[in-house]
């Protein structure tokens, strides 16, 4: 079963310039390595392990990035409903105070700027329900209960 990776339009753009950047690293990552391996024995060169390690992760991202354009699905922003679905913010009530999270697919996720992947024990608890709804999330700090107040 193909898998398909909901993602806005802002989180496309962000994706493409990514992976824009990790072309443009790439041939400095190819060049470090060979330059590394020219310093001689590789089994005890720190700076042939790093310049391996670099390039690895940046070709694995690329084929990452590559993946989810193959599988992508444009998820609708401002489409107006009354549950929680992918692309909504949500405006919740937790011990007292007000949070907003936007829900959007794995692959934008941000938790520090409250973008909240529909994968995550909070987005999977969001989804589907409406304003009034309460959803319990376990939490290494306990079970938190928040109350849906708002869907934009």
């Amino acid at each position: 079963m193909q898998k398909y990776f909901p993602i806005t339009s802002e989180g496309l753009i962000h994706l493409k310039e990514e992976k824009e950047k990790l072309l443009e690293k790439r041939p400095r990552t190819v060049e470090s390595l060979r330059f590394a391996r020219e310093m001689g024995d590789l089994s005890e060169n720190a700076e042939y392990e790093s310049a391996r390690d670099k390039q690895a992760f940046v070709e694995s991202r690329i084929k990452d990035i590559e993946e989810i354009f193959k599988n992508v699905q444009i998820i609708s922003e401002n489409a107006k409903t009354d549950k929680v679905g992918v692309g909504s913010t949500v405006r919740v009530h937790i011990d007292g105070d007000e949070e907003e999270f936007y829900i959007v697919g794995a692959p934008e996720a941000d938790p520090m700027k409250k973008k909240i992947s529909h994968e995550s024990p909070l987005g999977l608890a969001l989804i589907g329900k409406k304003i009034g709804e309460k959803v319990s999330v376990e939490a290494p700090i306990g079970t938190l209960t928040y109350t849906i107040l708002e869907i934009k």
